[in-house]
């Protein structure tokens, strides 16, 4: 896939059967489509977090210094879930199961085991439709999205919290003897106590901003200079949800201490945006005009301009090096950028200050940046670019449309043919205002069955990956379920 500025395009796709994936091949394939489109109009390539895609990426920018190899963001985020979830230190040595093992163990087992009870038996399936207007969820099957998939079941979960009450204390519940008794009693003890419910709203309070930044992130539109500031603002999030009163109780229940479960999730946090923030993230956050403007700087107490950050700067000036190498050009840009960052010359116009906030940061550029050539053409390179690989991997919902068990005999090159014609077709129709108001209204999301999801009685998606960027996908059940 490549984006630019008119949006994504699928080149093509490349059957590797029988090959073997490692470092040199796939650098060699993504060398040949650098070298198709042209080196010189390549600014980055972005895989996921894979260590063998993280080699193949040093290939490419051994071979063709001015591309950076940058992680996918959303691939980073479900790994910080991940982590959360599996209760897993980046430190040696050290254990942090009593501060984050219960998550998984006292609360979305205890989920799982209610949504299994009421899902495996036709009866009870009848009780909670009767009181429950919203489907549960379950799992994704790709493990791209599974973690964030714990997010949005538990949210749901929160949702019926209501009907599943009422379920569980109707008189049908108690007389209904035919599948296991037990359970059904221990299904109900955990839905009228409180416990439970206290511990689901502490997780969806402080997963909640990581799982709006996937949402932010898994998206085809650039926003590579957004991300910087995106990270810090959802860390803010996290901690002042850990912190609220109300759920101290939770972690007291847990012998957990609240500045101790803050301290594991907040160095998870930085050590994924560690590994995976790169210098070009922080020269297209440095090239951002709305990060200047005073608005931006009056929003929060202590604030500072890029420019006079000091982890900024040194980044900044590393991604410089890397992009001009002659040093007298590099000055150059250098120069430009001083103009820029501290409003001299044309930037110095009330106009220009006051639609640093207001304009898109490309707009803002084409109109303004005349003044300073290379940096100007630099910023609109940069201001173009995705963070994340998402677009690339919804291709894998398409060829499982294409492809599958009941069209199994198809070749290769037609599969990819076809998958070719579908995706392109998508991508040119969301450019179409009438994507969002016909009666062929998001047409291309419904999957196998060609349901449209904006019906009420559309309960079924057979999608093979779980996308995050559609509001509509959380009204919907997944029937493939995975181990959790």
């Amino acid at each position: 896939m490549a984006a630019s500025t008119n949006g994504a395009i699928m080149l093509k796709t490349i059957n590797c059967e029988g090959q073997y994936k490692d470092k040199h091949e796939i650098s060699r394939l993504l060398l040949e489509s650098i070298n198709e489109i042209g080196a010189e109009h390549v600014v980055q390539v972005v895989t996921d977090n894979a260590p063998v895609c993280a080699a193949a990426g040093a290939i490419v920018e051994t071979t063709h210094p001015h591309i950076f190899w940058t992680p996918c963001v959303v691939h980073t985020l479900n790994l910080v879930l991940k982590d959360i979830l599996k209760a897993k230190s980046h430190d040696p040595g050290e254990s942090v199961e009593k501060e984050l093992g219960w998550l998984t163990e006292s609360v979305v087992n205890d989920v799982w085991f209610v949504k299994n009870f009421i899902m495996n038996h036709g009866m009870r399936l009848s009780m909670y439709n009767d009181h429950c207007a919203l489907k549960l969820l379950t799992i994704a099957e790709t493990s791209e999205t599974r973690f964030a998939s714990h997010f949005v079941m538990l949210k749901r979960f929160k949702e019926v919290k209501s009907g599943l009450q009422a379920m569980v204390i109707s008189l049908r519940w108690d007389m209904y003897k035919e599948d296991d008794v037990n359970k059904a009693k221990a299904v109900k003890k955990m839905l009228i106590e409180e416990r439970l419910w206290d511990q689901i709203d502490f997780i969806v309070a402080f997963m909640g901003p990581i799982y709006e930044m996937i949402r932010m992130t898994d998206l085809d539109r650039p926003c590579l200079h957004l991300v910087y500031e995106w990270w810090d603002v959802m860390i803010e999030k996290v901690r002042n949800a850990i912190y609220k009163p109300k759920f101290a109780s939770v972690l007291a229940e847990k012998d957990v201490e609240v500045d101790r479960f803050y301290d594991v999730v907040y160095s998870i946090l930085i050590h994924r945006w560690t590994r995976s923030s790169t210098s070009l993230h922080c020269l297209a956050h440095s090239l951002n005009p709305r990060y200047y403007s005073s608005q931006w700087l009056e929003e929060v107490p202590n604030r500072v301009a890029p420019h006079r950050d000091p982890e900024l700067n040194n980044e900044r000036r590393k991604c410089l090096q890397k992009l001009f190498p002659d040093s007298q050009v590099r000055n150059k840009v250098m120069e430009e950028f001083a103009y820029f960052s501290l409003n001299m010359g044309d930037y110095s116009t009330p106009e220009a200050l006051e639609n640093k906030f207001h304009f898109e940061p490309i707009i803002w550029w084409a109109i303004y940046g005349a003044s300073t050539p290379l940096l100007q053409t630099l910023a609109l390179k940069l201001l173009n670019q995705p963070c994340s690989s998402s677009c690339c991997e919804r291709n894998w919902s398409t060829y499982s449309f294409i492809y599958g068990l009941k069209r199994n005999k198809l070749e290769p090159k037609r599969a990819q043919d076809l998958v070719y014609i579908h995706t392109n077709l998508k991508l040119l129709a969301r450019r179409d205002p009438n994507y969002y108001k016909s009666k062929e209204t998001m047409w291309d999301l419904a999957g196998d069955g060609h349901e449209s999801l904006v019906e009420e009685n559309v309960d079924m998606l057979e999608l093979a990956t779980l996308s995050l960027d559609e509001p509509a996908l959380e009204r919907v059940i997944f029937n493939d379920e995975m181990e959790s």
